[in-house]
C-alpha cells in the first residue's frame, strides 16, 4: 500500500497483519466446538472483549498423554482467531509437557509477528490451552 507523506515523497506502508495471520483468520483449520471434550479452557479479556474456548481430546502415545485433537471457538478480532488456530496447530500431537512450553512469543513468531497492541491475543491463546489441560487434569482426579 502506498501513501504520500507530507513532503510528497512516496513511502511504503507495512501491512497491519502478516499474510499468515490473515490466512489463519480467514481459513482456520481448528475452528469449532468439540462434543465430549476431555478438557475445556475458557479465557477472556474484558478490556478488548475477546473470548476463547479451547477444547482438547486426549490420547496416548506410548506411555504418555498427548493432545490427540484440539478445537477452538473464539469471539474476537482477527488476531484472536488466528492465535487460537495457531496454538491449535502447534499443540496438536504434543504431550502436555511440550504443549505447555508453547509461549505467546512462539505463537506470535509463527504468525509472522503480531502488532504489539495484539500480543495479548497470543497470551490469551496460551492461557486457554493451559486452562484446557488443567480442566482435563481436574476431571481425571
Amino acid at each position: 500500500m502506498k501513501q504520500k507523506s507530507r513532503n510528497n515523497s512516496i513511502s511504503i506502508m507495512r501491512p497491519y497483519y502478516s499474510k499468515k495471520v490473515i490466512q489463519h483468520f480467514l481459513n482456520p483449520k481448528h475452528f469449532g466446538k468439540m462434543k465430549n471434550a476431555d478438557g475445556v479452557g475458557k479465557v477472556g479479556n474484558p478490556r478488548c472483549g475477546d473470548e476463547m474456548w479451547l477444547y482438547i481430546k486426549v490420547g496416548r502415545k506410548k506411555d504418555r498423554e498427548i493432545i490427540k485433537d484440539i478445537k477452538f471457538h473464539t469471539l474476537g478480532c482477527a488476531a484472536a482467531i488466528s492465535t487460537s488456530d495457531m496454538i491449535s496447530d502447534m499443540a496438536k500431537g504434543k504431550t502436555f509437557e511440550d504443549a505447555l512450553k508453547i509461549g505467546y512469543k512462539n505463537i506470535s513468531d509463527e504468525l509472522g509477528n503480531l502488532p504489539p497492541v495484539k500480543i495479548h491475543c497470543a497470551q490469551l491463546a496460551q492461557q486457554g490451552l493451559k486452562a484446557a489441560i488443567e480442566d482435563y487434569r481436574k476431571k481425571k482426579q
